[in-house]
């Protein structure tokens, strides 16, 4: 019997919607670090100083999240009312055109345009893998099947900082918007997900509503807690590994120091503490405690990465894995908002959230350039890292507990 019980959890596991959306945002991932990795190299060619690099680099980056920010929305909603798979269609196409044509580019105005329409293409990907995942799964292995979505795609991040290592920049943007096209191919013949289905027939219900989440109180509450879950994610990202050039000058740190191989290892950890934290929440039988102690573990990097003395860099590069696994609830706070809410705006909440989270990143990036002539880099990053675990470890401890939700029910007015 328990041999059973195991051979049908690896079915489930192993299903087509799992493999789909593992490969799906192992791509989504590859594009979305790849203006991180090459940040450097392609503004050097495009002919812009140091200064320039970093500030026109924090403007393209801003640009992209811009597009995230934006595409969550449209994304979202017709990931509720066209369904999950449309969504996950729609997006690759987006992002692979935008990808190709950043590999075109000659100057930093139509950098920033690409990038903005690549962001609004990846912002689809996650959330409609996420919800189609979550509703295809039994909801014992929720967390576990999120879990392998994220831990395995995101070593999508690995693949990009060695596509540029390989071969140039330009190319390594033609590998992604290719890897994008080969993916649409492979996602031909997978399902659309039950629940959807099954309230899809209710056409007096109101599905993809935006608005829906703000004329409610307690779901407006709920809404704005799951995204101050996520945001020492980016903190991490946005921030620690992608200015670590920086931060490494500030450290004092004679060796160079390159972003793009920051952002590499914070991945990697990334990639680890994604794996486990599913199967955390699933022997501890709650979210919430899950994410609060990868939450903590990354408050005491993020402090160490700081404050502790780092004088190589191979240490900066060390403290990067450490500080990218604590972040490794990112799809336990995916799973998180993708079940606080109802399946008619289901895939709106778990794609409009995160991507608000990846849009805050403009906040933080100009809170921290603000701050940095005043207190200099680490202060500024300290002060923007307070901000955010301070917001995070409250909304934590406040949202409902989901483990043990079922899915299947809608949202009334």
């Amino acid at each position: 019997m328990d041999k059973l019980k195991e051979k049908t959890a690896a079915q489930y596991l192993l299903s087509a919607p799992v493999i789909v959306a593992a490969l799906g945002y192992f791509v989504d991932i590859y594009d979305l670090l790849l203006f991180g990795i090459v940040r450097v190299p392609s503004l050097t060619e495009l002919g812009l100083d140091e200064s320039g690099r970093s500030v026109q680099g924090a403007s393209i980056l801003n640009w992209q999240m811009s597009g995230l920010l934006l595409g969550g929305i449209l994304w979202g909603i017709l990931g509720d009312k066209k369904g999950r798979l449309s969504v996950l269609f729609g997006s690759i196409i987006t992002y692979s055109i935008a990808n190709f044509a950043c590999g075109f580019v000659q100057d930093v105005t139509f950098y920033k345009l690409f990038r903005f329409v690549a962001g609004i293409g990846l912002a689809g990907e996650l959330g409609a893998g996420i919800t189609l995942v979550s509703e295809s799964l039994p909801k014992k292995l929720r967390a576990i099947g999120t879990s392998l979505v994220a831990g395995v795609s995101l070593l999508g991040a690995v693949a990009a900082y060695f596509t540029v290592e390989l071969f140039s920049w330009r190319y390594a943007y033609f590998t992604g918007g290719g890897l994008g096209i080969l993916l649409l191919f492979l996602r031909i013949g997978v399902f659309e997900s039950g629940m959807f289905r099954s309230m899809k027939a209710f056409d007096e219900l109101k599905k993809g509503s935006l608005i829906s989440f703000f004329t409610n109180k307690d779901r407006l509450k709920l809404y704005l807690k799951c995204i101050g879950i996520g945001l020492p994610t980016w903190y991490v990202i946005g921030i620690l590994t992608t200015f670590s050039n920086e931060f490494g000058i500030a450290l004092h740190i004679t060796e160079s120091i390159k972003p793009g191989l920051g952002v590499m290892w914070c991945y990697v950890g990334l990639a680890g503490g994604d794996l486990l934290s599913g199967v955390i929440s699933y022997y501890l039988a709650s979210r919430r405690k899950a994410v609060a102690l990868f939450m903590m573990f990354t408050l005491i990097g993020s402090i160490i990465y700081l404050y502790g003395g780092v004088n190589s860099a191979t240490g900066l590069y060390i403290m990067c894995a450490w500080l990218g696994f604590g972040i490794g609830y990112w799809a336990m706070f995916v799973t998180i908002a993708a079940e606080q809410f109802g399946t008619n705006i289901r895939a709106t909440a778990a794609t409009t959230i995160p991507n608000m989270v990846r849009g805050t990143v403009v906040i933080m990036s100009t809170l921290y350039a603000f701050l940095k002539p005043i207190v200099f880099e680490l202060h500024s990053a300290a002060i923007v890292g307070l901000i955010c675990f301070v917001i995070g470890f409250y909304c934590i401890i406040t949202i409902p507990e989901t483990h043990n939700r079922e899915l299947d029910f809608v949202e009334s007015d």
